[in-house]
């Protein structure tokens, strides 16, 4: 069932909802990261909650298209690639004895990175407002 195009700017109620579980299914991945076997950043990057979240984004993102709601599916995009980038960054850099320590230290700039992405973009759309993306 298609539904309507947002009219002036303001997103249907469900799409709402969508941006409120793919900012769930991101967190749900982070807390597995750091309660689990996996890192935080292993479990955002690779794990099934945050490949779904991201995929969710895909599929309803044009529904969002011209409204505040836009921002915040890039926002949690750009949030997955990201991380995605700087791990294979880190990938390559580890690989060298000196990129070890630069490689320790940046995954946990990463994870702190993820977290103030989800922690940001949630509060975010709770407020309904829409993210500055500079």
């Amino acid at each position: 069932m298609a539904t309507e195009p947002a009219a002036a700017g303001t997103p249907p109620q469900s799409l709402i909802t969508v941006a409120h579980l793919v900012y769930a299914l991101h967190t749900l991945s982070v807390v597995i990261g750091a309660l689990g076997a996996a890192t935080i950043i292993g479990a955002f990057v690779f794990g099934f909650p945050s490949i779904i979240a991201v995929i969710i984004n895909y599929v309803k993102r044009s529904e969002a298209r011209g409204t505040w709601l836009e921002s915040h599916f890039r926002w949690q995009i750009r949030t997955f690639w990201f991380a995605l980038l700087w791990v294979v960054i880190g990938v390559v850099l580890f690989v060298t004895v000196i990129g070890i320590p630069v490689v320790i230290a940046g995954a946990i700039a990463l994870a702190i990175w993820i977290i103030y992405r989800i922690v940001r973009g949630w509060i975010r759309l709770n407020d309904g407002k829409p993210m500055e993306i500079g």
